[in-house]
């Protein structure tokens, strides 16, 4: 809840007095990608300009693999190796669960819900990639992702580093079981000031 300075007029995210005023970013849209029928075996956000400090990306999504649970695999300027590092934890209402690694060839970008599971069921996305146009350092990433699978769903944390310095000009998503988005799957990418 925004509360308003009646000495300043400016508006703050803390109630707490003396604090300074946090203001929000300002989020401009680049792109946007919304699957057809058929579906997408991936989604792609090319030339992506270096003006911004900081990239979004939001996804309401649903892949047609034929079992339980799949999730997202991304990669940053096409490159694969050993540049990447994750941590997930899994929280699924009764138990938490982790997992990581430290030299996967993607960067694991969320949960979502596989052609198994309850018909009409997509599962939401938002991966914050910070200082993405920074050519002096590594990119960190940090998703939040989370599902409803009548009962069984979870949520995910997952922060992750590209072990390159190279700015960020070209995001692909695919599935990490190499099936498709399904149709109404939903990309969206922001820039952030």
């Amino acid at each position: 809840m925004a509360i308003r300075s009646l000495k300043t007029g400016q508006f703050s995210r803390s109630a707490l007095v003396g604090n300074p005023v946090i203001m929000p970013g300002s989020y401009e849209s680049i792109a946007t990608v919304t699957v057809g029928s058929g579906g997408s075996s991936s989604i792609s956000f090319t030339s992506i300009p270096g003006t911004f400090s900081h990239l979004q990306i939001r996804a309401t999504a649903r892949s047609t693999y034929n079992g339980t649970g799949d999730g997202y695999k991304i990669l940053f300027n096409n490159i694969g190796g050993t540049s990447y590092a994750y941590h997930i934890l899994i929280g699924n209402g009764s138990t938490a669960s982790t997992a990581n690694n430290t030299s996967a060839s993607f960067f694991l970008g969320g949960d979502l819900p596989a052609a198994t599971e309850t018909s009409g069921i997509f599962g939401s996305t938002v991966i914050d990639i910070l200082d993405y146009a920074n050519t002096n350092k590594y990119k960190t990433t940090r998703a939040l992702s989370g599902d409803d699978r009548n009962g069984s769903g979870s949520v995910r944390f997952i922060s992750s580093l590209f072990m390159s310095t190279n700015a960020i000009t070209r995001i692909d998503i695919s599935s990490f079981n190499n099936g498709n988005f399904a149709q109404y799957s939903s990309f969206a990418l922001y820039g952030v000031n």
